[in-house]
């Protein structure tokens, strides 16, 4: 299990890094471009990300549903320590007040929004993760991740650990904070576990 952790940390910071090039620029498309850094490190590096490992919770036994809190976790505490080292550079002013305009309208949605943004958002997450997995074609796995983050981000989904580095480059925690985080938890994990499960009952 410390071994998930760490990797787990990992692919915190590598969503972080992914976030912080997000803020960095002021092209939307561009940023959601750059954004996809960092699932592409974590899918070629094989590292444990929330929202690309809880797709598979029923195709396993418990143990592997056992390492799904302890995933998120390590996302929350890697995306949380990336972020603190960056309050302490020149670049922080900058990304924290881009971030922080960014929490802000995250913040006064309504949760039933943000329930719904979450699904939508991880079966893009499902597409990329997947395809990367399964696509017989090279270049087919690597265009699943990229078309997979860029859409999400563009369309204005939530993604549960990108959201965790955004709320601590910004420096917005609270318990409000805590349960908005809850809720788009909850809907990344609703949203892929039905899309594959219902997946299994179409036929190839």
């Amino acid at each position: 299990m410390g071994s998930v952790f760490l990797s787990a940390v990992l692919a915190g910071v590598m969503i972080a890094i992914g976030g912080t090039a997000y803020l960095s620029v002021s092209n939307p498309v561009v940023g959601s471009l750059f954004f996809t850094i960092g699932l592409f490190v974590i899918c070629t590096m094989k590292w444990h990300l929330f929202t690309g490992k809880v797709c598979y919770v029923f195709d396993h036994d418990c143990r592997y549903a056992l390492t799904i809190p302890v995933i998120w976790l390590g996302n929350l505490v890697g995306t949380f320590t990336a972020a603190a080292l960056e309050r302490m550079t020149r670049i922080a002013p900058a990304l924290e007040e881009r971030a922080a305009a960014i929490c802000e309208i995250k913040l006064s949605d309504s949760l039933p929004s943000i329930f719904v943004l979450a699904v939508f958002c991880n079966i893009l997450i499902y597409i990329g993760v997947e395809g990367f997995r399964s696509n017989p074609h090279e270049l087919g796995k690597y265009l699943s991740l990229f078309f997979g983050v860029c859409v999400f981000i563009l369309c204005g989904f939530e993604h549960c650990v990108a959201n965790m580095y955004y709320f601590s480059i910004a420096g917005v925690w609270s318990m409000r904070t805590l349960g908005y985080l809850t809720v788009m938890t909850l809907g990344n994990a609703v949203g892929v576990v039905l899309l594959h499960v219902l997946r299994l009952y179409v036929p190839q």
